[in-house]
């Protein structure tokens, strides 16, 4: 860790900062998106099965009511 401060200690600031991160964008910037669009996929499909799965409790609570006589234990 100290090379790269040692390496970096004599840069300017716009090094530093700008364009440093602008290659690393430009070298990693197809992985960044790849990995952040599976994600947002993962995330959005989970939020459609946790809604799909509610949705299915409510239906089947709505047209079974309280009159069945199955305890909590019976699957």
């Amino acid at each position: 860790m100290d090379g790269i401060r040692e390496i970096f200690a004599g840069m300017p600031w716009w090094v530093k900062w700008v364009a440093v991160p602008l290659l690393a964008l430009l070298v990693f910037g197809g992985v960044i998106t790849s990995f952040l669009t599976a994600l947002i996929g993962i995330v959005f499909k989970v939020l459609v099965f946790v809604a799909l799965v509610g949705g299915l409790v409510f239906v089947v609570r709505k047209f079974t009511g309280t009159k069945s006589t199955a305890t909590r234990g019976d699957w």
